[in-house]
């Protein structure tokens, strides 16, 4: 357990935390091929480009509440989509992509100067993985607990320092993060419908990003959570051995981040500031890409995650929560929703001990694994059909829905 949650100055903090938000999204034309324009936004701190000039990146400041990550997110999409507007462009509004007649539609993001390097580290990922699954967008969501929460925590039984403190916090936290993420998966998971274009067999899957064929990496790390040195040099290892050219390239469910710069020296010398969960699909039944209700229910998912005991969290237990995730992704499977089941009985009980205010989270959440109420079965219903005009009539009524035009 990281926390003792009968303390009352654990109780008096232990909500608290800080949420920041990722979306990933491409550019299409008014008849939904990629938009081949340049990036409309170069030098702007909340919108950048991903893998390549026609995929949008938005980046959220960090937020106490849920429903302020949200408010952002439709601030920058009325920012962009007034420049995607002059330009007669709308922002796709699925995880999976458009239809792509060839991997000419997809030019990689060109830098210049200082910042040329990222270019050529897109080219050789675009040769390694090949640029069409370099498409498919997501969400990201940095989480940490407050300061107030880490501090009350460390001040009742920490020990060494307050960065070592917390350097093995998070560790144990993303050990567990990694083992639950087929639930998030599952609960979040809003991309069972693509274009024919994207191969055969993608229909099987309720994420296809998230799934066998998705965004992993040609082999599955095994990482080292015993100290911080020891995260680092297992990732490092990868990097020396050829298998990966930089931190970012680790293609998994969590990252561990430092504050600022995102590089392995910079994890080593700082700590740990906050975590990264990347298996959510960008859902198009919200506006923003990400409903608050799911955002709410992760930070619950984490505070259950933080009463578990310890544990190894070997390679072959490694090994099986990819296994779990990359699972979860498949349309319809019987034994992941009965395991949902389970585990939302397990969460229901823990909210109702610690957290009762929080139920209405966990009771939305379990009105998913009823027949038909999933967001991946919702979709499926009324996208199947129609794939890329329905989507691009979603996609033109979301631009159009707070006050582009």
């Amino acid at each position: 357990m990281l926390f003792d949650f009968d303390n009352e100055t654990i109780k008096r903090y232990i909500t608290q935390a800080d949420f920041g938000i990722e979306r990933e999204s491409l550019r299409v034309c008014s008849d939904g091929t990629l938009a081949q324009s340049p990036h409309p936004f170069k030098n702007h701190k909340n919108i950048d480009r991903d893998f390549c000039e026609n995929q949008v990146e938005l980046i959220g400041d960090v937020f106490c509440e849920p429903e302020q990550v949200n408010e952002q997110l439709l601030q920058l999409l009325k920012l962009l989509n007034t420049e995607l507007l002059k330009r007669n462009e709308l922002l796709w509004p699925f995880s999976n992509p458009p239809r792509i007649s060839g991997e000419d539609e997809i030019p990689v993001a060109e830098y210049s100067g200082s910042l040329q390097s990222k270019s050529v580290y897109r080219r050789y990922l675009a040769v390694k993985y090949g640029k069409k699954k370099m498409l498919f967008s997501g969400i990201h969501l940095n989480f940490s607990f407050s300061e107030k929460l880490l501090q009350a925590a460390y001040d009742q039984k920490g020990t060494g320092t307050f960065t070592s403190f917390k350097n093995d916090l998070y560790l144990r936290l993303s050990k567990r993060v990694i083992q639950y993420a087929w639930l998030v998966v599952f609960l979040t998971a809003a991309s069972p419908v693509s274009d024919s274009t994207i191969g055969t067999g993608s229909n099987i899957y309720s994420s296809i990003r998230c799934s066998e064929r998705g965004y992993w990496n040609f082999f599955t790390p095994i990482l080292n959570y015993t100290d911080i040195k020891s995260y680092v040099s297992s990732i490092e290892r990868y990097i020396e051995d050829g298998n990966l050219r930089a931190v970012s390239e680790l293609y998994y469910p969590v990252r561990l981040k430092p504050r600022g710069e995102n590089s392995l020296e910079a994890l080593a010398q700082k700590g740990i500031n906050h975590l990264e969960l990347r298996v959510i699909d960008v859902n198009p039944l919200s506006p923003t890409g990400i409903l608050t209700e799911d955002i709410r229910f992760i930070h619950l998912l984490f505070l259950y995650l933080a009463s578990l005991p310890d544990f190894a969290f070997n390679s072959s237990e490694q090994l099986q929560a990819i296994k779990d995730i990359k699972t979860a992704a498949i349309f319809g499977d019987i034994s992941v929703r009965k395991k949902a089941v389970r585990t939302l009985e397990d969460i229901t009980d823990f909210t109702l001990r610690y957290f009762p205010e929080y139920s209405n989270i966990v009771k939305y959440q379990r009105q998913k694994l009823t027949a038909g109420n999933s967001y991946a079965e919702i979709i499926s219903k009324r996208f199947s059909t129609d794939y890329m005009e329905k989507g691009l009539a979603l996609a033109r009524q979301y631009q159009g829905s707070v006050g582009y035009v």
